[in-house]
Protein backbone atom coordinates (compact mmCIF):
# COMPACT_ATOMS: atom_id res chain seq x y z
CA UNK A 1 0.00 0.00 0.00
CA UNK A 2 2.90 2.12 0.82
CA UNK A 3 4.39 1.50 -2.60
CA UNK A 4 1.54 2.58 -4.30
CA UNK A 5 0.69 5.27 -2.58
CA UNK A 6 4.50 6.61 -3.60
CA UNK A 7 3.56 5.68 -6.69
CA UNK A 8 0.44 7.73 -7.06
CA UNK A 9 1.54 11.05 -5.90
CA UNK A 10 4.86 11.20 -7.53
CA UNK A 11 3.92 10.12 -10.89
CA UNK A 12 5.43 9.95 -13.48
CA UNK A 13 8.89 10.29 -11.20
CA UNK A 14 8.32 8.64 -8.41
CA UNK A 15 11.80 7.63 -7.40
CA UNK A 16 12.62 11.23 -8.01
CA UNK A 17 10.06 12.75 -6.03
CA UNK A 18 11.05 13.73 -2.83
CA UNK A 19 7.45 14.31 -1.15
CA UNK A 20 6.01 11.22 -2.02
CA UNK A 21 9.45 9.34 -0.52
CA UNK A 22 8.45 10.89 2.76
CA UNK A 23 4.91 10.09 2.95
CA UNK A 24 6.49 6.55 1.89
CA UNK A 25 8.93 6.20 4.69
CA UNK A 26 6.11 7.65 7.11
CA UNK A 27 4.15 4.72 6.14
CA UNK A 28 6.48 2.13 6.02
CA UNK A 29 7.65 3.44 9.71
CA UNK A 30 3.78 3.98 11.03
CA UNK A 31 3.06 0.49 9.95
CA UNK A 32 6.33 -1.87 11.90
CA UNK A 33 5.57 0.25 15.30
CA UNK A 34 2.19 -0.29 14.59
CA UNK A 35 3.10 -3.95 14.39
CA UNK A 36 5.20 -3.67 17.77
CA UNK A 37 8.45 -3.48 16.13
CA UNK A 38 11.15 -1.89 18.47
CA UNK A 39 14.96 -1.31 17.90
CA UNK A 40 17.33 -3.11 19.38
CA UNK A 41 19.92 -1.95 21.09
CA UNK A 42 22.76 -1.43 18.88
CA UNK A 43 26.18 -3.03 18.51
CA UNK A 44 29.84 -2.26 17.16
CA UNK A 45 29.65 -5.68 15.36
CA UNK A 46 26.29 -4.37 13.40
CA UNK A 47 27.95 -1.25 12.25
CA UNK A 48 30.93 -3.42 11.21
CA UNK A 49 28.79 -5.52 8.93
CA UNK A 50 26.51 -2.73 7.91
CA UNK A 51 29.27 -0.81 6.74
CA UNK A 52 30.83 -4.15 4.88
CA UNK A 53 27.28 -5.20 3.61
CA UNK A 54 27.24 -1.28 1.89
CA UNK A 55 30.78 -1.80 0.35
CA UNK A 56 29.66 -4.95 -1.12
CA UNK A 57 26.49 -2.81 -2.85
CA UNK A 58 28.48 -0.46 -3.44
CA UNK A 59 31.23 -2.33 -4.91
CA UNK A 60 28.56 -4.49 -7.25
CA UNK A 61 27.19 -1.38 -8.61
CA UNK A 62 30.26 -0.01 -9.81
CA UNK A 63 31.26 -3.11 -11.17
CA UNK A 64 28.14 -3.41 -13.04
CA UNK A 65 28.57 -0.04 -14.12
CA UNK A 66 31.79 -0.75 -16.29
CA UNK A 67 33.31 2.86 -15.67
CA UNK A 68 36.91 2.68 -13.81
CA UNK A 69 36.36 6.52 -12.72
CA UNK A 70 34.38 7.50 -9.84
CA UNK A 71 33.81 10.87 -9.47
CA UNK A 72 31.45 12.54 -6.79
CA UNK A 73 28.62 14.57 -7.65
CA UNK A 74 28.66 18.32 -7.38
CA UNK A 75 26.69 19.87 -4.29
CA UNK A 76 23.67 21.46 -5.08
CA UNK A 77 20.51 22.33 -2.91
CA UNK A 78 18.64 19.19 -4.63
CA UNK A 79 21.63 16.67 -3.62
CA UNK A 80 21.60 18.51 0.28
CA UNK A 81 17.93 17.85 0.68
CA UNK A 82 17.86 14.41 -1.40
CA UNK A 83 20.41 12.91 1.00
CA UNK A 84 18.73 12.49 4.39
CA UNK A 85 15.26 11.83 2.50
CA UNK A 86 16.79 8.73 1.08
CA UNK A 87 18.59 7.96 4.63
CA UNK A 88 14.90 8.13 5.89
CA UNK A 89 13.56 6.31 3.35
CA UNK A 90 16.21 3.42 3.31
CA UNK A 91 16.10 2.90 7.13
CA UNK A 92 12.24 2.82 6.87
CA UNK A 93 12.02 -0.13 4.45
CA UNK A 94 14.71 -1.79 6.53
CA UNK A 95 12.27 -1.58 9.70
CA UNK A 96 9.79 -2.57 7.74
CA UNK A 97 10.63 -5.20 5.57
CA UNK A 98 13.78 -6.49 8.05
CA UNK A 99 12.23 -5.59 10.75
CA UNK A 100 8.38 -6.00 11.61
CA UNK A 101 7.83 -8.20 8.42
CA UNK A 102 11.32 -10.79 8.70
CA UNK A 103 10.42 -10.81 12.96
CA UNK A 104 6.74 -11.43 12.14
CA UNK A 105 7.59 -14.57 9.20
CA UNK A 106 10.43 -15.49 11.24
CA UNK A 107 8.25 -16.40 14.06
CA UNK A 108 6.21 -18.79 12.42
CA UNK A 109 8.17 -20.40 9.46
CA UNK A 110 11.88 -19.53 10.57
CA UNK A 111 14.43 -17.86 9.09
CA UNK A 112 14.68 -19.37 5.44
CA UNK A 113 11.04 -18.39 4.67
CA UNK A 114 11.66 -14.82 6.39
CA UNK A 115 14.71 -14.15 4.19
CA UNK A 116 12.87 -15.36 1.03
CA UNK A 117 9.44 -13.26 1.75
CA UNK A 118 11.71 -10.26 2.52
CA UNK A 119 13.77 -10.84 -0.26
CA UNK A 120 10.73 -10.79 -2.83
CA UNK A 121 9.03 -8.23 -1.19
CA UNK A 122 11.78 -5.88 -1.58
CA UNK A 123 12.73 -6.32 -5.48
CA UNK A 124 8.69 -6.37 -6.51
CA UNK A 125 8.48 -3.22 -4.08
CA UNK A 126 11.15 -1.63 -6.68
CA UNK A 127 9.35 -2.17 -9.32
CA UNK A 128 7.28 0.72 -9.88
CA UNK A 129 9.88 3.23 -9.25
CA UNK A 130 12.74 1.62 -11.69
CA UNK A 131 10.87 -1.65 -13.55
CA UNK A 132 11.27 -4.78 -14.09
CA UNK A 133 14.59 -4.45 -15.66
CA UNK A 134 15.74 -4.00 -11.82
CA UNK A 135 14.53 -7.20 -10.33
CA UNK A 136 17.85 -9.24 -10.44
CA UNK A 137 19.81 -6.10 -8.72
CA UNK A 138 17.20 -6.06 -6.18
CA UNK A 139 16.99 -9.68 -5.41
CA UNK A 140 20.21 -9.77 -5.11
CA UNK A 141 20.32 -6.73 -2.68
CA UNK A 142 16.89 -7.95 -0.57
CA UNK A 143 19.32 -11.34 -0.16
CA UNK A 144 22.28 -9.69 1.04
CA UNK A 145 20.72 -7.46 2.98
CA UNK A 146 17.95 -10.11 4.64
CA UNK A 147 21.66 -12.25 5.22
CA UNK A 148 23.11 -9.00 7.15
CA UNK A 149 19.78 -9.26 8.76
CA UNK A 150 20.05 -13.12 10.29
CA UNK A 151 24.14 -12.95 11.11
CA UNK A 152 23.67 -9.38 13.19
CA UNK A 153 20.38 -9.83 14.68
CA UNK A 154 18.95 -6.67 14.20
CA UNK A 155 18.35 -4.24 11.68
CA UNK A 156 21.07 -1.85 11.92
CA UNK A 157 23.19 -3.84 9.77
CA UNK A 158 21.45 -4.31 6.81
CA UNK A 159 19.79 -0.42 7.55
CA UNK A 160 23.69 0.93 7.54
CA UNK A 161 24.49 -1.12 4.06
CA UNK A 162 21.02 0.50 2.49
CA UNK A 163 21.67 3.69 3.19
CA UNK A 164 25.25 3.64 1.71
CA UNK A 165 24.03 1.98 -1.24
CA UNK A 166 21.50 4.40 -1.85
CA UNK A 167 23.93 7.30 -0.66
CA UNK A 168 26.47 5.85 -3.69
CA UNK A 169 23.71 6.34 -6.25
CA UNK A 170 23.43 10.06 -5.83
CA UNK A 171 26.43 10.74 -4.48
CA UNK A 172 28.66 9.13 -6.65
CA UNK A 173 28.90 9.35 -10.73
Amino acid sequence: MAAGLRAALGAPAAAASMPPGGVFAFSLLAVAIAAGWRPGPPRLAAVALGAAGGGVLIGSWLIAGGSPVIEIAPTNAGLAIWTPLVAVVAVAEEVAMRGALFDTIRSGWGDGVALAATTILFAVLHVPLYGVGSLPLDLAAGMLLGGLRIVSGGVLAPALAHVLADLAGGWLL
